[in-house]
């Protein structure tokens, strides 16, 4: 069988599938004499004729000559008039003439069998001229002709459901590929959504009937011819698609708006701008909270105060270096965020979604758990400095008591153990016994101090010490060694006792002596220990009651000088004594081993102690001094800040509600605003500088005010952040005017009735607040069921949320949508059209003469991916340039 396209190195391979004796099949044959006659009659009425049988019609070559020269636009050789067979043979050869200098290879087609009127060899020839002038110069994406035509049908349908185009045939069966390239092109002719695949017959109708009412497409196919059959005819239906593709390619007449598709870049290229800000800052904002986060809740104590206070130095390089740059950074992102909202509902572009995890409430909530962190590690450095400096304090008192203690316990239990009564004589005896009476008293008068040790020793183990081990093993060993100096002071006054009945001599003098200087022995040994205590106090009054108990202590220093020089005198008697009469043991006191140099040398010490303590109160009744003037240094300056702070804020909460002036005067009034709030940063910085003074001083309460320095960064945070927001909120405003074409009258009626119904000043209204608002307003909605539902639409609009709260800024979105205009994407695409002229595209060369260079490469750049026509460089085409500026959703 004779095939009629032409070979591939001119314009589409060759079809083997097209075997002329498929034209005996009348089906196809119908489908194919109607398909091809009503293509003939598109052109030729352009004509002014028309042909009714496609193989008579054509015998005489007149029309047949006519037609080409109407598909082509050019003219051919001066016809024959004569009505002889020769001359219509004649007239056909010219027309086959001019389809081969087309590049058109005719295999077997001659003038004779048209002009006999062989159906077979006209409907063929009719084929080839249909796919050198309809389809051959279809190009899509480097393919052409069928292949081309089949992609773009592809492209053209592929968001709808159950069209799936695959070839010419059964893949149009259903007529929903119809009326898809329909509705893709011109959706306001064909209602998609209430057809149905299992109908076709009002399918093929519906777009067969659009086509022909609508787009000037003749119908050239019938509904029941094709879903009759059970392969419909490919030539009659690629012949009846190809006129879909000419209709919709070349529909670009010009109405022009070149400044239009300037707005649409520009909008485009500055809201990607702030979509990629937005999503590079709350990363690095996030990802610094995260790493922030782990080390303010690192919990791990140090064993020594300088470790802390070094944890300490962090914590404040943390709050006065790191920190402040990011509450700005954080600050920023709100403002950018806001504004890209206000900007993309301008423009009528869907709302800006950020990443996962990265929308504003994820960064608030992260920003919450970052202060939570902040305030609990800085409790706990506090605590642990207290923790600290206490148990550095007991420690030390633990080694002095102990030290003490056990330089009083050395030999004692020799001497317990001593067994000299046994061979003394009866007075030696009686000063034994006294002696022992003595040693039971001092005995008695050291248990206060063993106690003092196992209760410092208990409180470090409560309070964790990290040297409890050597603590507690010191501990038991005094308490051990207490418990057996009390046996054996028991074991051995009992042997005393024993033996008392039969020493009846005592030494008066001597045991009078032990008496006496036993117990201020032991006053002068607590009042050394008492005056080499070290102490710690946070207050002015603490130091003033040492101070006072010190004086006192000093004005007995008399006293018990005379009570010294009566031991003494004790001594010098009992001396004179032993001189006088030679007492056996004038030499020895036999009831005490205190000895009037020892009591010398511990009154010297006493006395050289007490200047020691007068030099060390002196200098932290100095400290406490300057601490007592840091503190109302600081009061004095947060006194004034902290109200300074709230009635700014305050004063920004009016400005915002109220009406004076324009917005542009409110913007200018609150910008002063800001710029007076910044130039106060100096008297904050003086304030944290004052902070850091006390810290250093280990201050850790202040009567004198209310206000902490927390209170005043936090203070401060928020009016930074309050009056950015606020100035944020008029300049989207006037974005929102200026876009809306809204007078100032209308934003002061608009502003007026918020205030109004904004009963608490809380810059929102509730739903019932905003519902009277509207009604105010001149708003019909009734308390019916069609009332609710339109006032939950338009809910749904101002709170997405659904948080229950309408602020100012929706409000006036809101009304600006009820009340203006806005440019639609088809007014832009019409501006395309303008500059594309009679042509079905447009070359990069006439946009970047029409457009400013940035936002003519932009657009140049954003149609790269979708290629104009091939053999025209540089060419972008309508469809190319409306996917590639709004995405095929759009159109």
């Amino acid at each position: 069988m004779d095939q009629y396209d032409d070979d591939e190195n001119h314009y589409m391979p060759q079809e083997d599938d097209w075997d002329r004796d498929l034209l005996l099949d009348p089906a196809w044959e119908k489908q194919q004499r109607k398909t091809f006659t009503a293509w003939c009659n598109s052109h030729l009425r352009k004509a002014g004729t028309q042909i009714d049988n496609i193989e008579e019609d054509f015998r005489d070559g007149l029309k047949l000559m006519l037609l080409l020269e109407v598909i082509s636009g050019e003219r051919l050789a001066k016809p024959e008039r004569g009505k002889m067979r020769v001359h219509k043979i004649s007239n056909v050869n010219k027309a086959l003439d001019f389809i081969t200098r087309k590049g058109v290879k005719l295999v077997s087609i001659g003038a004779e069998e048209i002009v006999d009127g062989n159906a077979k060899m006209t409907l063929g020839m009719i084929w080839t001229i249909i796919l050198r002038f309809a389809i051959q110069d279809i190009s899509v994406e480097e393919t052409s002709a069928k292949e081309g035509l089949l992609l773009w049908c592809q492209r053209k349908t592929a968001p709808y459901k159950n069209v799936n185009i695959q070839n010419f045939h059964i893949s149009w069966k259903d007529g929903l590929g119809f009326c898809a390239l329909i509705h893709r092109h011109r959706p306001e002719l064909i209602d998609y959504g209430k057809l149905r695949k299992d109908d076709p017959m009002t399918n093929l109708n519906t777009a067969f009937d659009v086509a022909e009412k609508y787009l000037d497409i003749p119908k050239m196919l019938d509904a029941e011819d094709i879903v009759g059959t059970a392969r419909p005819d490919e030539k009659a239906i690629m012949t009846y698609v190809s006129s879909f593709y000419h209709a919709f390619s070349g529909a670009q007449k010009a109405e022009t708006a070149a400044n239009r598709i300037c707005k649409v870049l520009a909008v485009n290229q500055e809201n990607e701008q702030l979509m990629e800000d937005y999503e590079k800052l709350a990363s690095d904002l996030l990802e610094w909270i995260r790493r922030t986060i782990p080390w303010l809740e690192n919990r791990a104590p140090e064993n020594t105060m300088t470790a802390m206070q070094q944890k300490l130095e962090d914590f404040r390089d943390y709050r006065r270096l790191h920190k402040p740059p990011k509450v700005q950074e954080k600050c920023q992102l709100e403002i950018n965020f806001n504004t890209l909202q206000t900007k993309l509902r301008l423009s009528n572009r869907p709302a800006f979604m950020p990443s996962e995890g990265k929308m504003v409430s994820d960064i608030a909530n992260s920003w919450g758990s970052l202060e939570g962190a902040e305030k609990g590690y800085e409790e706990w450095l506090l605590n642990e400095i207290r923790r600290l400096e206490r148990l550095d304090h007991l420690a030390e008192k633990f080694r002095q008591k102990a030290a003490i203690h056990e330089a009083w316990t050395e030999g004692k239990e020799e001497m317990l153990h001593n067994r000299d009564f046994e061979t003394a004589t009866l007075s030696e005896i009686k000063a034994l016994l006294k002696k022992h009476e003595a040693f039971e008293s001092d005995l008695a008068a050291h248990q206060d101090r063993v106690e003092q040790i196992a209760a410092i020793a208990q409180e470090l183990n409560e309070l964790d010490y990290y040297d409890s081990p050597s603590v507690n093993g010191r501990c038991q060993r005094i308490c051990d060694q207490w418990d057996a100096l009390g046996a054996l002071t028991q074991k051995r006054s009992e042997a005393l006792q024993r033996t008392e009945k039969l020493l009846e001599t005592i030494d008066q003098l001597y045991l009078e002596f032990a008496k006496r200087a036993a117990p201020f022995n032991n006053w002068m040994e607590g009042a050394m220990e008492d005056l080499q205590d070290t102490f710690i106090v946070h207050t002015i009054e603490e130091i003033q009651g040492l101070s006072t108990a010190h004086e006192q202590f000093k004005a007995t220093l008399p006293e018990a000088d005379k009570e010294r020089q009566a031991i003494l005198g004790i001594h010098n008697e009992i001396t004179k004594i032993v001189q006088t009469y030679h007492v056996n043991m004038a030499g020895i006191n036999p009831y005490t081993t205190i000895n009037p140099q020892e009591i010398n040398g511990k009154w010297d010490k006493v006395r050289q102690l007490v200047p020691q303590r007068d030099q060390a109160l002196i200098e932290e009744h100095a400290r406490q001094q300057n601490n007592e003037r840091l503190r109302r240094q600081f009061a004095n300056q947060a006194n004034v800040i902290g109200p300074w702070i709230q009635t700014k804020m305050e004063e920004i909460g009016r400005i915002s509600i109220e009406m004076h002036g324009t917005l542009e005067d409110q913007l200018t009034h609150l910008r002063q605003y800001e710029k007076s709030i910044v130039n106060y940063k100096p008297k904050i910085d003086q304030l944290e500088g004052d902070h850091q003074l006390i810290q250093e001083a280990l201050i850790f309460d202040n009567k004198h005010t209310n206000y902490t320095m927390e209170h005043i960064r936090v203070g401060w945070e928020q009016l930074l952040t309050t009056i950015a927001r606020t100035i944020n909120e008029i300049e989207n405003q006037v974005l929102t005017r200026d876009a809306k074409g809204i007078s100032q009258e209308q934003l002061n009626e608009f502003r007026a009735s918020f205030n109004h119904f904004d009963r608490d000043h809380s810059g929102t209204l509730g739903a019932e607040e905003f519902k009277a608002c509207l009604i105010s307003l001149g708003f019909d909605i009734a308390n019916d069921p069609q009332g609710e539902a339109e006032f939950a639409r338009i809910m749904s609009i101002v709170d997405p949320n659904r948080l229950g709260l309408v602020n100012f800024q929706s409000f006036i979105d809101f009304m600006s949508r009820e009340t203006a205009d806005t440019d639609t994407a088809d007014q832009v695409v019409a501006s395309f059209k303008v500059l594309a002229g009679d042509k079905n595209y447009i070359l990069a060369d006439e946009l970047r003469r029409e457009l400013p260079p940035d936002q003519a490469e932009y657009c140049i750049a954003r149609m790269a991916p979708y290629a104009g026509p091939d053999g025209v460089p540089g060419a972008l085409d309508y469809m190319s340039f409306s996917t590639a500026l709004y995405g095929e959703s759009d159109l």
